[in-house]
Order: C-alpha cells, then sequence, then structure tokens
C-alpha cells in the first residue's frame, strides 16, 4: 500500500500553531532545508527547532545534535535527509512522541510512512510546505 497525502491533514499542519523540529536543518544557506526552515518560520509563524549533527543557531534558534536532544514537545518534524535514511529518522519521530512527521519533497519511504501512522502520527511524504502552503491560499 503506497502512502496518499490527505489534503485536510497538511493544511491542517500548515495552519496550527506548532513547533517544528527541521531535521537536517543547517547554516548552509544553499540546501533547501534553510529556506524551508525560514519559510516555516517566517510566512507560516511556527517556531522552528534546528536539528543537524553540528547543532548550529540557525534563524535565530538554538540547534541540537538529534532528535532526543531536543527538550519539550515537539508537533511536527520537518525530515530532510535521503531517501536511504529516512526510516531511521522516523523511528526518532515516533520515539521522541511527535505528533505528525512530514517528509520532504523528493524524500520517500513507504514503510516508515507506514509505521509512523500505524504509531498514531499524521503522516506528509514527498511534499514540500513551501509549495504547499501557497495551494491553501497561505
Amino acid at each position: 500500500m503506497s502512502h496518499v497525502n490527505d489534503p485536510a491533514v497538511v493544511q491542517r499542519l500548515l495552519t496550527t500553531p506548532a513547533r517544528w523540529a527541521v531535521v537536517g536543518l543547517s547554516t548552509n544557506r544553499a540546501r533547501a532545508a534553510y529556506e524551508v526552515a525560514a519559510y516555516v518560520q517566517g510566512a507560516l509563524g511556527m517556531t522552528i527547532v534546528p536539528v543537524h549533527p553540528a547543532a548550529a543557531t540557525v534563524h535565530g534558534e538554538v540547534g541540537y545534535a538529534s532528535l532526543g536532544d531536543v527538550p519539550g514537545p515537539v508537533g511536527v518534524v520537518d525530515v530532510f535527509v535521503n531517501s536511504a535514511l529516512a526510516g531511521d529518522v522516523v523511528d526518532q519521530v515516533i520515539a521522541v512522541g511527535a505528533g505528525a512527521v512530514w517528509l520532504q519533497l523528493g524524500v520517500v519511504d513507504e514503510a516508515a510512512a507506514a509505521r509512523a501512522r500505524s504509531a498514531g502520527l499524521d503522516v506528509v511524504m514527498d511534499l514540500c510546505p513551501m509549495i504547499e502552503a501557497p495551494r491553501f491560499g497561505l
């Protein structure tokens, strides 16, 4: 069974204030994660938490080396890693008790998406919030 994104879930995640952990977010301005995180923070008004092994401060927010290091609750985990690494990240998302996982455009792992759904998480896969938000008039 392949994952199908639910437009209602996409819209809810884009419009409900939440703390978004962005896995793969670094200070590298050339990476998509840098621009998308700025959009999620600025245009959508979400709080972002950079998650990257370098644990750098990005967009004024303190970074953490791993999801397990992030203090407090996380609503959405936005995943900017290649598909081969996505399953491990999704397992970490489940372990930290986040409410949703958003696998970025080009990040596809059907088995991981199924595990996340089975764990009760909302799942968005192979989409970008910066592209989807305007489709909902945001």
